[in-house]
């Protein structure tokens, strides 16, 4: 900053005259902090903030509730899935077996039981290998231009349309006892393109960001701009396609087991329900199918609460919608309806008797 210097001079109309050589004197700005880059834990962490949605937060705990059954069913299952009660044949629930026992006197809720542990390891083996193949082919699909992301994308295609279930039959009959992990293999293999087709979509609209050119043009390599600038903003819809894949391949294992194309050895709850209908269970033994269908349904709706828990972190104006259905609850109000809050305040002047009234209309939050 340059500062004037003055003499005694003045001018005729009495304003003093500046003359000398200007003196210098230097102000220094105040020095601010410059936010630390976020590293890729921190980003990471922020990404699994969809977890703490309500539903989301549900859903898992309805989810963790059968993975540890499936990890304890040795420990708390009251029989062994193959034994039998000879004097307990088709007997309905009581203290001695509680969800009852089959037409060989086998207990119902032990089979319940270990059966979980076929649905948990077939769900998320195949979904791991699925979310695995689709954030490599979709990704790098998006990613990368010219006949590359072509002929990925010809692959996701390809394998659109490839029916799942009659290839399972086809190499299910190949083998005498087809283990658990070919299963899930298959099932893996043919579900993994809707995920890599939506990561395909968000990928090419995440490359020409500034952040995404900015360490292109630093001369970072392929492999560091997906795994850490690409990754973690794409963690929603990772978990989203990992959710749906648990979903399909649950539903998948319980119908090949329904319809008799996996061996009756690889004990599930598909397996429960095909013995239970080749036996006449239906309708009078409901002990025997309920439960089994029951769990089905009860796996589902944990896996749909965390997708749409998920959903609703994703979609701005969901995530707007559901605080405000939320903020609108702790109030009491409803919030399917329309609802006209109406407030009456004293005016200021103690000797007038008027009350003025102040009118919050809240529009339905659908």
């Amino acid at each position: 900053m340059t500062v004037p210097t003055s003499t005694g001079n003045a001018a005729p109309d009495g304003t003093p005259v500046v003359t000398g050589m200007p003196e210098t004197a230097t102000l220094r700005s105040p020095v601010t902090a410059v936010p630390p880059r976020k590293t890729f834990w921190s980003q990471l962490a922020q990404a699994f903030a969809m977890f703490r949605n309500p539903k989301s937060v549900a859903g898992l705990i309805i989810l963790g509730v059968f993975v540890l059954v499936a990890i304890l069913a040795p420990w708390i299952a009251p029989y062994a899935p193959t034994q039998k009660d000879r004097d307990a044949l088709r007997q309905p629930p009581s203290f001695e077996h509680w969800l009852g026992t089959t037409h060989m006197g086998e207990d119902v809720l032990s089979q319940i039981i270990y059966g979980t542990q076929g649905v948990i390891v077939v769900g998320f083996l195949s979904a791991l290998i699925a979310t695995v193949i689709a954030i490599t082919v979709g990704v790098i699909a998006g990613y990368v231009r010219g006949w590359k992301s072509e002929s990925l994308s010809a692959l996701t295609n390809v394998f659109l349309v490839i029916p799942g279930i009659p290839l399972i039959i086809i190499i299910a009959s190949q083998f005498e006892n087809p283990p658990l992990i070919v299963i899930a293999a298959v099932l893996g293999l043919t579900g993994w393109a809707w995920g890599a087709r939506v990561l395909r979509a968000q990928t090419m609209s995440l490359r020409n960001r500034d952040f995404i050119q900015a360490a292109r043009a630093n001369g970072e390599p392929l492999r560091r701009i997906i795994t850490v600038e690409m990754l973690p903003n794409l963690m929603a819809l990772i978990a989203s396609s990992f959710v749906g894949t648990v979903t399909a391949a649950i539903l998948g294992l319980t119908t090949l087991a329904f319809i008799g194309v996996i061996p009756v050895s690889n004990l599930n709850w598909g397996t429960i329900l095909f013995w239970a209908q080749q036996n006449g269970a239906f309708p009078r033994l409901w002990w025997w199918y309920v439960p089994a269908g029951l769990c089905i349904a009860i796996i589902g709706v944990a896996l749909s609460l965390i997708n749409f828990g998920i959903d609703e972190y994703v979609n701005p104006r969901l995530r707007s919608a559901g605080e405000r259905a939320r903020a609108m609850k702790k109030k009491g109000l409803n919030v399917n309806d329309a609802v006209t809050a109406v407030r009456t305040a004293a005016l200021p002047d103690e000797n007038s008797p008027k009350t003025t009234t102040s009118t919050t209309t809240t529009q339905n939050s659908k």
